[in-house]
């Protein structure tokens, strides 16, 4: 007879969820944030590890890579277990 898993085994997915998540708000708010910012270039000046602005007229896209591998990596992790 199988049993139901408990709520600990779920515990992982709750902190991924949340993790994701708050990727997710920092993300949409990068671009709204960096169209505000009176000086673009500082933003620009930045590693493009760590920050990485694009603009084409006025349109700005502005994300981070380490965020990106960061979720690419724990989405990894969670599939391969």
């Amino acid at each position: 007879m199988q049993t139901s898993p408990s709520p600990s085994d779920y515990q992982f997915l709750t902190y991924l969820g949340i993790l994701l998540i708050m990727i997710g708000l920092v993300l949409v708010l990068l671009p709204i944030i960096a169209n505000y910012l009176p000086s673009i270039e500082r933003l620009e000046k930045l590693p493009p590890i760590i920050i990485y602005v694009y603009r084409s007229g006025n349109f700005y896209f502005v994300t981070s890579p380490i965020l990106i591998l960061v979720s690419l990596i724990l989405l990894i992790l969670y599939l391969v277990r």
